[in-house]
């Protein structure tokens, strides 16, 4: 009986335990930092005296409080946000509510490990879709023509790689040690030298001594990192696109310049190595096919059937300032991300402010006097409150002016209020900085109007936000089309993630400068088409791997048209750059790449060598033009035409062209298995009729070749829109295949 009754009470209280546990959970408390007492002299000893005074009147009667508190409290956090997290019961939460300074609570949910961040935002699983169907880019050897590249990086470490393919013919020069992941190190610089014989090169090797180069590379197809960040920010696991594929890096970029020769001689040595893909995140501006090296060069690498993936430029956001605009390339825009960084700015009154910020030193005084100072555009007026936070507002036209202001100044921390979207790239993270917006600027102005010299606050920093919305969008320094080298072909082809990239980064080089400090990171983030064009050099090695008989035009297509054309929040992606209206063509291509639907494309549009051969005659090039691109005289033009068997299109109705409509001829090869029928519909263009003929496609087998015509009627009006578009759209039903049309009246001066 008493081992019965002894048995039931401990039962009762191991039950009784078990539920108190269950029913803990941890939290992250916010606190309001200007409501601490002056009595402690840290936010440490607040939050405890805070968590202990909570737990009194949840547990009154306990012995034994100090350990408890022990136990509950978690972390004490002074830069990300103002607070603590603890292990707390229901009871204890309500309690702690009661607390002063308390603001809010959040739930501590569990964290998946995590990409920083563009494989997860494309969709890449490891599980499912393009990355094992290609296994990861198995054996695809990816070429950059960069800056060089960081060995020692632990992107490029070959961990359960295989021997090097036998087909690769390529080296590494002394200084570079290669392995089964880094396979090839070269560098070009005679042309360099030639021009400037007295310069002395820092590396004459093809270490990286600016950065790009390892940035790139291993965006496109560094190995798996697992613990990778920015000083806290976008923590979590880096990977390129293609984590199992090779690399090699061609260094023809230089601190002192980079010339054609150079970017030749890289790009021919490529071909020769065998590489599979190149990435060139550099262009040569206003110069005809015939003069651009990049044009030249890659029209060999695609007859050897070498992908090569070019980005568009930073020049925008204005219409044709887009380079690389070549036909047998891609050429990629730059989006951004679902993830922002955040800075806290917390008034005197306890009101937060959230704005971006990438500031990772060390900012840990509150109660800081704040002060506005308009346009910021006197430096010594800055300079008599250097030791206040300072708040300048922006006219539209002058954050970066502001931000060298504050500089020069040598004020202690500085938010800028603005709506300028594209106001990370004016960040200067060698002082304590929070950009916001014109909304929460009017409250932190009224803040410090209604208490003059007694206004303080404080800041908090090193926050990751993900999901943020609307993402993508095409960002506003990206270059747009039409190309003016061949205006004909529709430029750029398509978008990926572009803004606040990270990715590695040398140990020796610095990330950033404070004073005479010098900060190293092992990775970095940087924002351009530079780093969009790996991402999808990346892709092309995912979609070479998973279908190595598909020609360069063949992957091309099969990205373009299974393109996304919505974001996150299910419209159409926007151009930062034209007010965050829906985005042009001429903005973001075909759309933003996803790289698990052009596994599976459906339809392809391939062209070959005579059909780029047929553009170029069209285009009234002389035969020696013709024949610095080509490599040969024998250049047939019997069957010349603009009508490039392309994935897209563009109808140019300008003062130079008298023509009331105009037809496109393309064929399609179907690349599904079995037969398939594809039925045509429109997205229609403003202002414009647009048909097709035939409107179904009945294909009888794989790789069956079938054509259609596309006709373009108008304008209807005399006052149409500069630019309208539309999209053609072939489906069966399984696939979506889509191409953008292009209907402009602008007369480009090209």
């Amino acid at each position: 009986m008493a081992t019965h009754i002894c048995l039931s009470l401990c039962f009762f209280y191991i039950t009784t335990l078990n539920l108190v546990l269950a029913r803990s959970d941890n939290y992250i408390i916010h606190m309001d930092i200007s409501a601490m007492p002056k009595a402690f002299s840290t936010q440490h000893t607040w939050y405890l005296s805070t968590l202990s005074s909570a737990l009194k009147s949840s547990k009154p009667t306990s012995n034994n409080l100090k350990s408890i508190i022990s136990s509950k409290l978690l972390y004490t956090y002074t830069n990300v946000i103002n607070g603590f997290s603890a292990n707390l019961s229901p009871e204890e939460l309500e309690a702690l509510k009661t607390s002063p300074g308390y603001v809010s609570f959040l739930r501590d949910l569990p964290a998946k490990r995590d990409t920083t961040h563009s494989p997860s935002f494309l969709g890449l699983n490891p599980n499912e879709g393009a990355w094992p169907a290609a296994q990861f880019g198995k054996d695809v050897i990816v070429g950059l023509v960069d800056t060089g590249i960081w060995p020692e990086s632990e992107s490029f470490r070959d961990d359960g790689m295989g021997g090097v393919p036998s087909r690769w013919k390529g080296q590494c020069e002394s200084s570079i040690k290669c392995n089964k992941k880094l396979i090839g190190a070269r560098f070009f610089n005679k042309g360099l030298l030639a021009k400037h014989p007295n310069i002395t090169i820092g590396a004459n090797s093809t270490r990286d001594t600016e950065g790009h180069g390892t940035h790139t590379s291993s965006t496109a197809a560094g190995s798996v990192v697992e613990v990778a960040s920015y000083f806290g920010y976008a923590s979590g696991s880096a990977t390129g696109m293609a984590s199992r594929a090779r690399v090699a890096m061609y260094k023809a970029l230089w601190e002192d310049g980079a010339y054609m020769s150079d970017i030749i001689a890289a790009i021919d040595s490529a071909i020769s190595d065998g590489v599979d893909v190149l990435s060139l995140s550099f262009g040569f501006d206003d110069i005809p096919l015939y003069e651009d090296p990049v044009a030249i060069a890659t029209f060999a690498a695609m007859q050897k059937n070498i992908f090569v993936s070019t980005s568009a430029g930073n020049e925008g956001p204005f219409l044709g300032r887009l380079h690389n605009g070549i036909p047998w390339v891609i050429t990629v825009a730059a989006g951004t991300l679902d993830r922002e960084f955040h800075g806290v700015l917390t008034l005197g009154n306890g009101v937060q402010v959230t704005g971006m910020s990438l500031y990772h030193g060390n900012f840990s005084s509150s109660h800081v006097p704040i002060v506005f100072m308009g346009l910021c555009d006197r430096v010594k007026e800055l300079a008599k409150v250097r030791s206040k936070i300072v708040v300048c507002e922006d006219n539209g036209t002058i954050i970066d002016l502001q931000v060298s202001n504050i500089f020069e100044a040598n004020v202690v921390a500085a938010v800028f209020i603005t709506n300028s979207s594209d106001s990370s790239f004016f960040l200067d993270n060698s002082f304590g900085t929070i950009v916001i917006s014109t909304t929460d600027g009017e409250i932190v102005k009224a803040y410090i109007k209604s208490n003059n010299s007694s206004a303080k606050a404080s800041m908090s920093f090193e926050m990751t936000v993900l999901g943020t919305k609307p993402a993508p969008s095409v960002d506003s320094y990206s270059s747009r089309g039409p190309s003016s080298s061949c205006p004909f072909v529709l430029k750029p082809d398509i978008t990926a993630p572009g803004t606040s990239i990270l990715a590695a980064w040398p140990q020796n080089l610095p990330v950033e400068v404070f004073g005479s400090q010098s900060i190293f990171s092992n990775f970095n983030l940087l924002s351009g088409t530079s780093m969009a064009c790996p991402h999808v050099a990346g892709v092309a090695a995912l979609l070479r791997g998973a279908h190595p008989e598909w020609s360069v035009a063949s992957i091309r297509s099969a990205i373009m048209t299974t393109s996304d054309m919505l974001d996150n929040t299910l419209g159409p992606i926007k151009d930062i750059g034209n007010d965050n209206k829906r985005a042009s063509p001429l903005a973001s291509g075909s759309g933003h790449i996803n790289p698990n639907k052009a596994i599976n494309p459906g339809l392809v549009y391939d062209a070959g060598v005579q059909d780029y051969v047929n553009l170029l005659c069209a285009l009234g090039f002389t035969q020696r033009n013709i024949t610095v691109i080509t490599g040969t005289s024998s250049n047939d033009c019997s069957k010349a035409s603009l009508d490039l068997n392309y994935p897209s299109f563009i109808a140019l109705f300008n003062s130079n062209n008298s023509s009331t409509a105009q037809e496109f001829q393309r064929t399609v090869t179907h690349v599904g298995e079995g037969p398939a029928s594809y039925a045509a519909s429109f997205i229609p263009v403003e202002g414009y009729e647009v048909s097709v003929i035939p409107e179904l496609l009945v294909f009888k087998e794989k790789y069956e070749k079938l054509s259609y015509t596309l006709r373009i009627e108008g304008p209807r009006k005399k006052k149409e829109k500069k630019v309208a578009f539309g999209y053609l759209v072939w489906t069966d039903v399984q696939h979506v295949v889509r191409s953008p049309i292009v209907v402009t009246t602008l007369n480009f001066d090209f």
